[in-house]
């Protein structure tokens, strides 16, 4: 899903009723808008971007005819109540750097040969509309007892377009040796006396 339909918002409408009604409120800022627009989109709409897309995530969202590239910043979500509350968007200009996370996905962890560590889950960066990440993939096929996987170590990061806002060195994962535990089955050690 990378295009979703959004109707102006009346901002008279409590939050509380405008949910009542199917609807989930968001807005979407940026430096080109002279303000930011109220908008609303259909809450089945909001689930569906809410399944197949993440912060970080690039969305068109058509607005009274107007087609905005946006990037999902926020996306409050109330896990008691079931239901998304609230979405913002930023909107992106060609040629202007934004901010952003790419999510880290390791792939074939069943295949990790120790135990497996994963310390970072998402990468802060920024980039041109055109270069941002939104997911990450690592393969752990093949990777050995003792591996230790950094930022700047992932091929998508090492980008002259790509502008981390973590340090490079941070450790994405490690693999450490599987450790066998004593049961307790041979007991204390007997005390002498």
């Amino acid at each position: 899903m990378n295009f979703i339909q959004a109707d102006l918002r009346d901002t008279k409408v409590k939050v509380k009723q405008l949910r009542r009604s199917g609807f989930v409120p968001c807005v979407v800022y940026g430096a080109r808008l002279e303000e930011s627009l109220s908008v609303q989109i259909s809450s089945s709409m909001a689930k569906l971007l809410r399944k197949t897309k993440r912060v970080g995530s690039l969305v068109d969202i058509q607005v009274e005819g107007k087609i905005l590239h946006t990037l999902i910043k926020e996306l409050n979500y109330d896990s008691i109540k079931n239901e998304i509350v609230h979405i913002s968007f930023q909107i992106l200009e060609k040629g202007r750097k934004a901010n952003s996370i790419a999510d880290i996905v390791l792939l074939n962890k069943d295949k990790a040969q120790g135990i497996l560590e994963q310390i970072q889950m998402q990468v802060p960066h920024a980039a041109e509309p055109e270069f941002l990440l939104d997911t990450v993939a690592v393969d752990l096929e093949g990777c050995p007892v003792g591996t230790v996987i950094t930022v700047g170590d992932i091929p998508e990061f090492q980008s002259e377009n790509i502008e981390l806002q973590i340090d490079p060195n941070s450790i994405v994962f490690r693999i450490r040796e599987t450790v066998l535990i004593d049961n307790g089955t041979s007991g204390p050690p007997e005390s002498q006396e």
